[in-house]
């Protein structure tokens, strides 16, 4: 017996997409920025958790998501999120020698380093950012992400003039 399959929509707070079959087929074109960030849970994510306790802001189309070390992030996850709809994305960890997981971050530096090559041959290069955050430094975390986050709308913006 056929059963048709009728397409989902998925609405998120910045994002409308149809999902048909479990593949993201359309989104909304909004003026904010989304963007995906990929944080270290020892140190990067401590940090979004402090600037959340000390009730600093920063932009709410920024997702971070979890992981347990920058080194976990696997290239292929960074790609997903951007041709997904993420106007860009970014990786954090560990300052480096600090990781937690020893050398974690020097492979993280080396993975971003050739998938920031790739995305410059299709000039994509300014969707993805790499930095380093400690647990304690929340004021930089949100300076940073508050950076990017203009950046983007900015470029996002222009182009809709053009």
């Amino acid at each position: 017996m056929n059963v048709p399959v009728t397409p989902q929509v998925e609405r998120t707070s910045h994002v409308l997409r149809l999902q048909e079959g479990g593949n993201m087929a359309e989104e909304t074109k909004n003026k904010n920025p989304e963007i995906v960030g990929f944080a270290c849970s020892f140190c990067t994510f401590k940090a979004s958790e402090m600037a959340g306790s000390l009730r600093m802001k920063y932009p709410e189309g920024v997702k971070l998501i979890q992981v347990p070390c920058s080194s976990r992030v696997d290239p292929a996850f960074v790609i997903k999120a951007i041709f997904e709809g993420a106007d860009g994305a970014f990786v954090a960890g560990c300052h480096p020698g600090d990781c937690h997981f020893i050398k974690g971050n020097y492979f993280t530096r080396r993975k971003i380093a050739a998938l920031k090559e790739m995305f410059d041959a299709f000039s994509m290069k300014e969707k993805l950012k790499l930095f380093w955050v400690s647990a304690a430094e929340a004021r930089r975390f949100v300076e940073k992400v508050t950076d990017m986050y203009n950046e983007i709308k900015e470029r996002k913006n222009e182009r809709e003039k053009a």
